[in-house]
């Protein structure tokens, strides 16, 4: 008699918990109520930091109340410019995702949700740091005082576009800034911001790397070639995994497995590791002045987990409704950034509902005059264009002869 096969041999493909339909239930997510875990020194050994990997760092309670060793010593000044920079972030986002809409440009891509990874992180690092982005962190150059109108015109890839439309709407580019070239194929950055840390170790320079990727890349190569550098040559950088649960439409599950966090596969390279709710501005930045702290004494990376919510679309060109629920970033454990640093501050008599309506006025406003100047210098659609031969400069110090040949085609073609 066959002895029955056994279904463990089975593959098996890790399935997110909800499906377009379901109602989404995040109790299975434990919000620590002790804010810990507690704050070690900077330069201790990695593995002191193995727990800080697993736990989650947070800073402020959901009734505006803060608590515990992570909480920066930050006055309200601060606390409400990084309020304005995340409110001016998403009123960027929104009038820019209408105009896609519109056929202004050709893409876009909004960070609601998670403005404050990006505002909290600017916030910590000085102004010598590099940082490697991915798309969703144009709160750091809101955060920076980068100029609106050039991001705009980056986007519109129009007359004004300093990149000549030499990349694709949001992968911004600003070296002044200390924003290193957008590349859309996540990780590829990682490798190269460890590079970069290290060459300012070489020069006895104080300046550090901060690297971004989203959770979904960490199933590349490149991520581990980074961690594994860092590790090796004590690179002075922070590496930051975006964990909002969705790499486009494959939940964190894919790339993750069965693993307790992200932070953790820092640990197995002999890295500090932290994990922090990505949600909580003041965390985020407590974290960071933390990492930022022990690589430029010496102490060398750290990886941080930023465990957040993509609030809407990858892009627009997905449609979200058609993998998870429509309200499941409604009922999202950890709740909204904006919202969570209003509470606080509304919690400590340092802002209220008038203030909070009259700068959202005032944020929509500068956004809607600063895009009626980008859209003068062009969109898409309509407007002064970018001379058409700018494909073929600035690409190469010196263009190879197929190169010039092709601008001789193109010209001959144009008549």
């Amino acid at each position: 008699m066959a002895t029955p096969k056994s279904n463990q041999s089975r593959m098996y493909v890790p399935e997110p918990p909800f499906r377009p339909g379901d109602t989404p239930d995040y109790s299975h997510i434990s919000v620590p109520t002790d804010h810990t875990p507690h704050r070690p020194d900077p330069m201790c050994d990695d593995h002191e930091t193995v727990e800080h990997a697993l736990k989650l760092i947070r800073v402020m309670r959901f009734n505006g109340e803060t608590a515990g060793e992570w909480v920066p010593g930050l006055t309200p000044d601060v606390k409400r410019k990084m309020l304005k920079d995340m409110m001016l972030t998403r009123a960027m986002d929104d009038r820019m995702f209408a105009m896609q809409r519109q056929g202004k440009m050709s893409f876009y891509m909004k960070s609601r949700g998670e403005e404050a990874v990006s505002v909290g992180h600017a916030y910590a690092l000085s102004d010598q740091d590099m940082v490697f982005p991915t798309y969703r962190q144009q709160g750091i150059l809101i955060a920076r005082g980068a100029s609106m109108l050039e991001m705009m015109n980056q986007c519109l890839s129009n007359s004004g576009d300093p990149l000549q439309g030499k990349n694709i709407p949001v992968l911004y580019s600003f070296r002044k800034h200390g924003f290193f070239s957008i590349s859309g194929n996540l990780g590829t950055q990682l490798i190269q911001a460890v590079g970069w840390g290290m060459a300012e170790a070489y020069k006895n320079e104080d300046g550090i790397a901060s690297a971004f990727t989203g959770e979904g890349a960490t199933a590349e190569g490149d991520f581990h070639y980074a961690l594994n550098f860092a590790s090796t040559y004590r690179a002075p950088c922070i590496i930051n995994v975006v964990n909002n649960q969705w790499a486009i439409s494959s939940f964190q599950g894919i790339a993750m497995g069965d693993g307790e966090s992200f932070a953790a596969r820092g640990t197995g390279y002999g890295l500090a590791t932290l994990r922090v709710d990505g949600n909580d501005i003041l965390a985020v930045y407590a974290a960071t002045q933390w990492a930022a702290e022990r690589a430029r004494q010496g102490g060398g990376a750290t990886v941080i987990e930023h465990f957040t919510y993509r609030a809407e679309g990858h892009s627009t060109s997905d449609d979200p409704s058609k993998y998870r629920p429509a309200n499941e970033s409604e009922v999202w454990p950890f709740g909204d950034p904006v919202e969570r640093l209003k509470t606080h501050l509304v919690k400590i008599g340092e802002w209220d509902d008038e203030q909070h309506e009259a700068f959202a006025k005032e944020a929509k406003l500068f956004v809607r005059e600063t895009y009626k100047q980008a859209e003068a210098l062009g969109t898409v659609e309509h407007g002064p264009q970018l001379d058409d031969f700018t494909m073929f400069e600035q690409v190469y110090a010196d263009p190879p002869e197929l190169l010039l040949e092709q601008k001789e085609m193109f010209r001959k073609e144009l008549g």
